[in-house]
């Protein structure tokens, strides 16, 4: 994998965890309110993504090469979602509920998936197709 589709794909999950945290907050109506504590989700999804993803080769260019893997980094968002939401509730001094590490499982593994799946057809898919 070329280095800058390297970064690409590191920027691209990064704004899908960015963009789950922006729908979490708006889907409870305190996103023109929320300020910094949009990091409170932010940055705990993030490490956890970071911690968790590496483990089931998710950046590996044969995993992101071919579309018929695209449940890895689904589940590894998935596997990640309870451990974000534990790093979450440290941070607030305050516990979680499993409806949350449900939703926050279900909406970042889609997130992931759909823009893991956007990066394979514009960078991978003309390759199989023209050599």
């Amino acid at each position: 994998m070329q280095r800058k589709n390297y970064y690409l794909l590191h920027v691209g999950d990064i704004i899908v965890i960015a963009l789950v945290t922006i729908i979490g907050f708006a889907s409870h109506g305190s996103l023109d309110t929320a300020g910094l504590r949009l990091l409170t989700t932010f940055v705990p999804l993030l490490v956890a993504w970071y911690s968790i993803s590496p483990f089931l080769g998710v950046f590996h260019s044969d995993v992101v090469a071919d579309w018929h893997k695209l449940w890895k980094p689904g589940l590894a968002m998935i596997y990640a979602a309870p451990f974000a939401a534990w790093l979450r509730a440290i941070i607030l001094d305050t516990t979680t509920s499993w409806i949350f590490i449900l939703v926050l499982a279900t909406v970042s593994a889609a997130g992931i998936i759909l823009w893991r799946g956007l990066y394979w057809f514009i960078s991978c898919r003309g390759k199989i197709q023209h050599g």
